[in-house]
């Protein structure tokens, strides 16, 4: 098959980013032609389709020409359409495969696929369809406004992205998206949830079920490690960003006798090494800066155990799924979609976001765990990711391009 896979980044910035370019390697190897549509960016990988990228923009870090041009590319670009109808004529694509292309790419490019009657699919890797900070999570809590009140209004009212010019932009472009032209909605034909949760909020949201499929992401392949190498620390990788529950973490884990090791980078990074300056002296915090590769998975396989705070509802966590896979014990928030995939007191354990009591003595319990109890869990993390293998996962998306792509013809 001729598969076009759609990305902002072409490079590995984060979680969504990580997927699209695994999967990009899966399809090529399994002997599908791949090409792929992203915006132009200095980190981006070599790609032989780069002459097809629209024009390099940020939101969040751009100069004044940039300021100028963000609206009209959020709202509609006309240049992403244009670049991206001449890659269709190029390449006759069989399918169509978006991921996030939300502000620096824009929807545009929906309308040209229909109009080509090419498949297309798009991977819900946030709730950015159904939210307009892409989160569900505001001022350190949950937030369903938008969906309670069927308006993007709260956005606006609450300024919830950033700032109140920025609050207004992405108000503006939901209410344009999804009520006025429905922009989405009519231009995509399947949409693919990592998670039960994802799911249910979608639908909840006003997509209809059968445009729906669940599909977790994979876990990466289960690799051997020796054993006794695990050395005195409880570790957090990802983000630093409020949502991530970071500060619940070093709140909680204080009274253990586990050195915390904290990898990312991140808004929060500054300030959590204020405010905690006396405890990364003594030693009992240790930042190590943003890890990846072999560092960041030796990191992984010494740590007593991974912890996944997060107060906002995670998708299907990369970090859970790579710690699965290493055969980590992991404890986790009981939000969004982890409790689809840890069991508490089986394959892991789990704990009311936010409630740092809870944690704590998840912790203390992890502690007074015997060493044959915790190879148990061990063992059932193993066999998790085992079942969340890549090879199935990409029978199941092929499958689903097969069944499109004959709808079309």
């Amino acid at each position: 098959m001729r598969i076009l896979l759609v990305n902002k980044f072409n490079y590995p910035r984060g979680g969504a980013e990580k997927y699209f370019l695994f999967l990009k390697e899966a399809l090529e190897k399994a002997g599908h032609q791949v090409a792929i549509f992203a915006m132009e960016h200095p980190k981006n990988l070599p790609s032989p389709w780069k002459k097809y990228f629209v024009s390099q923009l940020s939101f969040n870090e751009g100069n004044l020409m940039d300021k100028i041009k963000t609206p009209g590319r959020i709202i509609y670009s006309q240049e992403a359409k244009r670049k991206f109808k001449q890659l269709l004529t190029d390449f006759q694509p069989n399918i169509i495969h978006c991921h996030n292309i939300y502000h620096q790419i824009s929807p545009s490019i929906l309308v040209a696929a229909k109009k080509k009657n090419i498949p297309l699919i798009m991977h819900l890797h946030d709730y950015k369809l159904i939210c307009p900070n892409y989160r569900l999570f505001i001022k350190n809590q949950f937030c369903q406004k938008c969906l309670q009140k069927k308006s993007y209004y709260p956005c606006l009212k609450n300024n919830c992205y950033h700032s109140l010019a920025r609050s207004f932009l992405v108000y503006l472009e939901m209410t344009l998206h999804h009520k006025v032209w429905k922009i989405y909605e009519k231009n995509i034909d399947l949409l693919i949830a990592p998670s039960d949760y994802i799911k249910k909020m979608t639908i909840q949201a006003g997509w209809k079920k059968d445009k729906i499929v669940k599909i977790n992401n994979p876990a990466p392949l289960i690799k051997k490690t020796k054993k006794n190498q695990e050395e005195n620390y409880l570790l957090y990788f990802g983000r630093l960003a409020p949502e991530k529950g970071i500060v619940d973490l070093i709140l909680a884990a204080q009274d253990s006798d586990y050195q915390l090791r904290i990898i990312g980078a991140g808004p929060l990074e500054k300030n959590l090494k204020t405010t905690f300056k006396k405890e990364i002296s003594s030693g009992h915090i240790k930042f190590t800066g943003q890890l990846s590769g072999q560092r960041l998975e030796q990191e992984i396989i010494k740590a007593q155990a991974i912890i996944i705070p997060s107060r906002w509802p995670e998708n299907m966590s990369l970090a859970l799924l790579e710690a699965l896979a290493l055969g980590k014990i992991i404890i986790a928030s009981r939000v969004g979609g982890i409790p689809e995939i840890i069991k508490d007191n089986q394959n892991g354990f789990l704990f009311t976001p936010g409630k740092i009591p809870e944690l704590n003595s998840k912790i203390q319990h992890f502690k007074r765990l015997k060493p044959i109890e915790k190879e148990k869990i061990k063992q059932r993390a193993r066999e998790t990711a085992q079942e969340l293998n890549p090879k199935n996962h990409l029978k199941q998306i092929t499958n689903i391009y097969l069944k499109l792509a004959k709808k079309s013809d």
